[in-house]
């Protein structure tokens, strides 16, 4: 069982590179030097978020515990701040049940600043 569970989680994996690859998600690096093994969870993650559609995003939920798909948007894409606005809205919303998404990204955005700075 845990052979097949490991399996999907590699082929999974391996889908969502293989998209973000061809979603020129790695732009600012030398193509050649981007790799599977290179890349881990929590950046196939965010890269998953920011740069694919909802059906592979739902891929995410189902090889993934859901505290770590949490937690890698938490420290990758809602840092980006206003620039990530919308889309980081959308999650709070949709993905992790926040009632009142704007007042809570603005408390993940200050206890962030205040770990940093405080």
């Amino acid at each position: 069982m845990i052979d097949k569970c490991s399996d999907i989680l590699h082929s999974v994996k391996g889908e969502l590179f293989a998209k973000l690859k061809k979603e020129h998600a790695f732009w600012s690096y030398d193509i050649d030097d981007v790799t599977i093994d290179k890349l881990d969870d929590d950046q196939l993650i965010a890269l998953t978020m920011r740069y694919l559609d909802l059906d592979e995003i739902k891929l995410l939920f189902r090889v993934f515990p859901f505290r770590k798909i949490k937690n890698a948007w938490k420290n990758i894409l809602v840092p980006e701040g206003d620039y990530l606005y919308a889309l980081n809205r959308f999650f709070a919303w949709y993905y992790f049940n926040a009632k009142r998404p704007d007042a809570y990204l603005k408390s993940l955005q200050t206890r962030r600043f205040n770990a940093m700075f405080g």
